[in-house]
């Protein structure tokens, strides 16, 4: 970072990039993300559902909104989320592919170390 602080456009853009998947750096947060797929819920449906604390699934719900994942509605008492950006399963899929290929490999070295 410069000395005077002042970032320039292209670390500007990688902050931007690093605060972005930092907000899907948590395990609850993947889990928000996976069960709104199906669609919008309430959040205190989520909490049961997920076995989250409606304190801290509001924090993790706060992140996503603020990073443009999640949108919420409320309606009357009732605040519902949703998927804002449905392209977040296209960043979030080619992760899972990565990490599948990951579990093969250690498998077949693991099948590899049992033989002799």
């Amino acid at each position: 970072m410069p000395i005077e602080g002042k970032l320039t456009a292209d670390e500007m853009v990688f902050k931007l990039k690093a605060d972005f998947l930092k907000s899907l750096a948590h395990p609850a947060r993947l889990a928000i993300i996976e069960y709104l797929k199906k669609g919008e819920a309430a959040v205190g449906q989520m909490a049961t559902d997920l076995g989250i604390e409606q304190s801290g699934l509001s924090k993790h719900l706060a992140i996503l909104r603020l990073t443009g994942i999640l949108s919420p509605r409320q309606e009357k008492a009732n605040v519902y989320y949703s998927i804002k950006d449905r392209n977040i399963f296209s960043v979030l899929r080619p992760i899972a592919e990565i990490l599948k290929r990951r579990l093969e490999e250690s498998e077949i070295l693991l099948s590899r170390l049992g033989r002799e």
